[in-house]
């Protein structure tokens, strides 16, 4: 399909750079195929949803993936940014570099300060391989714990290019830009449409009868990286690694077979549910890398209903969503959204969209 299909004007003040307060507050779009649009609130989801429903949630953290160094060359020194997407190995992160045209194979990259004082906050890498659009290989002298030791000492959280574009990082966004369920740390990116929950709303949804399941995806920097290509069958998406446990697989098995609706968080706990499935919707335990590209006319598996954000122009997310609840539905919903001041991108607002198979 053609990439600008996909595309749609923003105006800036629709862009969200702070989160609603509380979580639950945000407001939610309900969209429904052939139904009207329903103005909601992100606290109302116990009673859009129905007992016995199965909510998959995400429960990767966000690192502090994002990085300012100094590469050495000789005695030539420049200033490169870093942001990790990858763990490769004990001490191996694919990263893209900006600017890129900086960096060569076998370049040393210098982040945090020079260890004189103490060890803590020192993080020198080694670029060992250089591929396109500024991604690199690095090697870090550091390994496993004390790598990710490091990283929290010297990194910064990966806010969006646009926030990070109109403020930068600080403190309130290591707590912000993170799910109050968050575990396995690995994300360079977090999977927004959680951030809307609370202990209150898990609670109202237990009281409504609505089970919790969780799966792992560690959210790569590749999810902000725009689609060039002007076809989609001209895109490379960037690999993510994913965890589906056997009890989880088990319970979403069990949900179908009895008519039971499984409702994904956010649009990389779909991803992974459909890269995990079998052609007929059955879940297997599962783990490894995805790369699943998801656009209209694919066939859903395992997905009834899908609470995530509002998504980029021409962005492979709004792909995903027109062909989860169709494309002129979402190009309809889209621009009510941005005609009421619906809030946009990794703060901002909700959609509840149920799947249309036409």
């Amino acid at each position: 399909m053609r990439v600008d299909l996909f595309d749609f004007d923003l105006p800036e003040e629709r862009i969200a750079l702070r989160p609603a307060e509380p979580r639950d507050a945000a407001r939610m779009l309900v969209v429904r195929a052939e139904a009207p649009l329903e103005d909601k609130r992100v606290g109302d989801l116990p009673s859009l949803l129905e007992p016995g429903d199965v909510l998959v949630f995400n429960d990767t953290k966000v690192i502090p993936a994002q990085l300012k160094g100094l590469r050495q060359r000789g005695e030539a020194v420049a200033h490169v940014d870093a942001t990790l997407h990858m763990r490769v190995g004990a001490d191996r992160w694919k990263a893209f570099v900006r600017p890129g045209k900086r960096v060569a194979e076998g370049d040393r990259i210098r982040f945090g300060h020079s260890a004189e004082a103490c060890m803590l906050g020192a993080l020198d890498a080694t670029v060992i391989e250089k591929g396109e659009a500024g991604e690199v290989l690095l090697a870090f002298d550091l390994s496993g714990p004390m790598l990710d030791e490091a990283l929290h000492a010297v990194g910064h959280i990966p806010l969006p290019p646009y926030i990070a574009s109109k403020r930068p990082d600080d403190e309130r966004d290591r707590k912000d830009y993170q799910t109050v369920y968050a575990r396995e740390e690995g994300a360079v990116a977090a999977p927004t449409a959680g951030l809307h929950f609370t202990p209150e709303l898990f609670a109202a949804l237990d009281a409504r009868g609505i089970e919790r399941r969780f799966v792992t995806l560690h959210v790569g920097a590749g999810t902000f990286l725009p689609v060039k290509a002007d076809d989609t069958a001209d895109h490379k998406m960037h690999a993510e690694i994913g965890y589906v446990s056997e009890e989880t697989a088990a319970a979403i098995n069990a949900a179908r077979a009895e008519g039971r609706r499984v409702v994904a968080v956010g649009t990389t706990s779909l991803r992974l549910l459909e890269s995990a499935a079998t052609p007929d919707g059955t879940m297997f335990a599962w783990s490894g890398a995805t790369d699943i590209f998801i656009t209209p006319g694919y066939k859903f598996r395992a997905v009834d209903v899908l609470m995530t954000n509002f998504h980029l122009p021409r962005s492979t997310l709004f792909m995903l969503v027109s062909a989860f609840s169709g494309f002129e539905t979402m190009r309809a919903a889209y621009q009510h959204a941005i005609d009421t001041g619906y809030r946009f991108y990794s703060y901002g607002d909700a959609s509840l969209l149920f799947r249309t198979d036409k």
